[in-house]
């Protein structure tokens, strides 16, 4: 094992002769035998960086003492938002260090809570996950999803609440599904795709999802056929039954854009049609509740903030439609139906306001939250009089509140005890300038009395994409990267939700460039007012926050000490090709559109890596499981970085075992990762 401030001798990538021609442009792939993840090569090449890297991470004496205070901090109470169905709450909790939450139910708050399921009692390693849940009307009956090793693939079952017992009813090859109880009870309704090739089911590409309906009781192989279209292989379909039981939504997607269809079924009528409500993709229907024949949507339909309308479905010509709740200067995001009332979630500069209008749209009052941060939950019935939600900040850890919907009082139901001292941080909101001019807000996180004298070890973290907004969000691993006298940034920039779907659109396809231009200004906000400087600054993101990493770091190497390009996608051109990706095309673009292309190739993170370049300390992290971005863009990005790169800076890849793209993840995998991130930045960055 070479020194860590010596060159590395790196596993060797041999370089294929794989040209592809892109509409007249020649480009060189010769790393594409990294794609087949299980071919004795590519297991070899995964062995041999593995053990470069974790070589490197156990080298780094500051390593276990970082993995010590993480298990240390990490070891508090940890709950759920309670819901309930009938007469029972249900609601998740960690006992601290447990790798997966708990399900409890319980008869009343002040009960005795029941273990309802442990999936840490399901793998010996904690790589089993629930990961979908769906209570029936009486709350008597749990049909839940079970994920392995990080993997899309959920399998499904059904439990007997009262006895904790299992029932016969057994559900495979469910993926970006829930699934939706009749109101007696008696079934469900989930979505599938059909059995994929065993041997290359992580890699596949999905299409044809369809609609199903399981009777209790009866094999899989006779679940009733409700929807699918053979004509229209990229639809996906979500079924929900509405409250009253009467029917049953089917909302339709076509990618990770979230403009969809709506269609739906009348359940009390036998063998009735799916009719075919909003037929046009052109703006974002979310259901909200129906009270008979008039249905209330939350949409972006000439409203890229949002609104509320109400549509008669005796009556759906658009000119009948009424409009509830106007837009707003806020972002409306979500909307909930309780005490006869909507509970209207809304971002402000990406910090959460909560209020609460009739139903005829009249504002009745304000939620007081307990300060600047996020807040989520505000779920139940029509009629229910109380709710829960959570709120949190970047130095407040999840608190949970009952919420009182006739006084609008809020009374803690559960507070996490953790061991640090939340004063000795400040949070502030900043806004800066873009490339463009575009104001663009960012919230940085640190320890009182930092002195600005650009030499603080910096962690700047993005996304920027698929209209995901980043609010303020308690994190054991920011706490202690802050405790070690780090600053966290967090810009929101073009390409999430935080300003609708203006702001969404800004950072799409064509556009892309702008999320990149927004993440690099904040880097320069940051060194030009004194938090750091160039050698000090980290950038990190996962998934399309990879794929920002990656290209910002390709783009402007001499900017960042350290890279963390997590989950990325890597390869602009070849990532529609597998499982989910094609459904990404809506963000980014297709390849196989010459205009777009030009825009992707110029960006590709793989493909703008430049031989003879000195890049940032680089440490790469995917999974060799998962099935929502492939790690073949890791590998291949890692095979180029490494040859192009020069210098004694690592540029190492981190490829965890038996896990997926994040969600699910055990908790002591979750650790052993933010050790290793952590021990990587105080070499990279602290020593510098």
């Amino acid at each position: 094992m070479p020194s860590p401030t010596t060159p590395f001798n790196y596993p060797p990538s041999y370089q294929a002769d794989q040209i592809e021609d892109y509409h007249g442009t020649k480009v060189a792939d010769p790393y594409r035998w990294l794609e087949d993840p299980d071919s004795e090569e590519t297991q070899a090449w995964i062995e041999a960086q593995n053990q470069v890297t974790f070589g490197y991470l156990a080298d780094i004496p500051q390593r276990e003492e970082i993995k010590q205070r993480v298990t240390q901090l990490w070891n508090y109470e940890k709950y759920g938002i309670p819901f309930k169905e009938g007469n029972r709450y249900f609601y998740f909790k960690n006992d601290g260090l447990q790798n997966q939450s708990v399900l409890y139910t319980l008869t009343s708050l002040d009960a005795e809570p029941r273990v309802l399921i442990d999936p840490n009692t399901l793998s010996a390693d904690g790589t089993i996950a629930l990961s979908g849940l769906a209570i029936s009307n009486d709350g008597n009956l749990m049909a839940y999803g079970l994920s392995t090793s990080g993997s899309d693939w959920k399998e499904w079952k059904v439990r007997d609440v009262a006895t904790g017992e299992d029932r016969s009813d057994y559900i495979k090859w469910v993926k970006f599904s829930g699934a939706s109880w009749t109101y007696d009870g008696q079934g469900f309704f989930y979505s599938r795709y059909d059995e994929p090739n065993e041997t290359t089911k992580l890699e596949d590409i999905n299409y044809y999802q369809k609609l199903y309906y399981h009777q209790l009781g009866t094999p899989q192989a006779e679940d009733i056929l409700i929807y699918h279209r053979p004509d229209q292989k990229e639809w996906m379909f979500g079924g929900y039954v509405t409250e009253d039981g009467r029917y049953l939504i089917i909302s339709i997607s076509q990618s990770t854009d979230r403009k969809n269809l709506i269609f739906y079924k009348d359940l009390q009528v036998a063998d009735s049609p799916v009719v075919e409500l909003i037929s046009n993709f052109e703006a974002d229907y979310s259901f909200i509740d129906n009270d008979g024949s008039i249905f209330w949507f939350r949409t972006d339909l000439d409203a890229p903030r949002g609104r509320v309308i109400a549509i008669d479905i005796n009556n759906p010509a658009r000119e009948h439609w009424q409009e509830v709740i106007p837009q707003t200067a806020e972002t409306l995001t979500s909307v909930g139906l309780l005490n006869n009332q909507l509970v209207v979630d809304y971002l402000k500069d990406a910090r959460a306001v909560i209020k609460i209008f009739n139903l005829e749209g009249s504002f009745v009052r304000e939620v007081a939250l307990p300060g600047i941060g996020s807040a989520g939950g505000f779920g139940g019935k029509r009629h229910d009089t109380e709710t829960f939600y959570l709120f949190t900040s970047f130095t407040t850890p999840s608190t949970i509140y009952r919420y009182d919907m006739v006084s609008g009082q809020s009374t803690i139901f559960r507070q996490p005890n953790v061991d640090f001292n939340p004063d000795d941080y400040e949070t502030k909101q900043i806004f800066y300038r873009s490339q463009d001019g575009t104001q663009v807000p960012m919230f940085i996180t640190h320890k009182k009395g930092l002195p600005l004298d650009g030499n603080n070890p910096t962690y700047l973290y993005g996304y920027g994409g698929f209209n995901v907004s980043l609010t303020p969000t308690f994190s054991i691993s920011n706490l202690v990267w802050m405790e070690m006298g780090g600053v966290y940034a967090v810009p929101n920039l073009r390409g999430g939700g935080e300003y609708g779907e203006e702001w969404h659109q800004a950072g799409t396809k064509l556009n892309k460039q702008n999320v990149f231009d927004d993440f690099i200004a904040a880097a320069e906000w940051l060194i030009a007012n004194q938090y750091t400087c160039p050698e000090k600054l980290a950038i990190g993101g996962g998934s399309n926050g990879g794929l920002l990493v990656g290209a910002c770091m390709t783009q402007r190497p001499d900017l960042f000490g350290a890279a963390l390009p997590a989950v990325g996608v890597m390869d602009m051109l070849r990532f529609h090709k597998f499982t989910i990706g094609w459904a990404w095309c809506s963000d980014y673009g297709s390849p196989e559109n010459p205009e777009e292309f030009q825009v992707l190739y110029a960006y590709s993170p793989l493909h703008n890596l430049k031989p003879g370049t000195a890049y940032p300390a680089t440490m790469i992290t995917t999974a060799d499981h998962d099935d929502r971005v492939v790690p073949a863009h890791s590998f291949k990005f890692a095979a180029a970085l490494q040859a192009a790169h020069v210098g004694e800076k690592p540029v190492l890849i981190r490829i965890e075992t038996k896990a997926g793209h994040g969600a699910g993840k055990p908790t002591t995998k979750i650790i052993e990762e933010i050790a290793d991130k952590w021990a990587f930045l105080v070499r990279s960055l602290m020593n510098a």
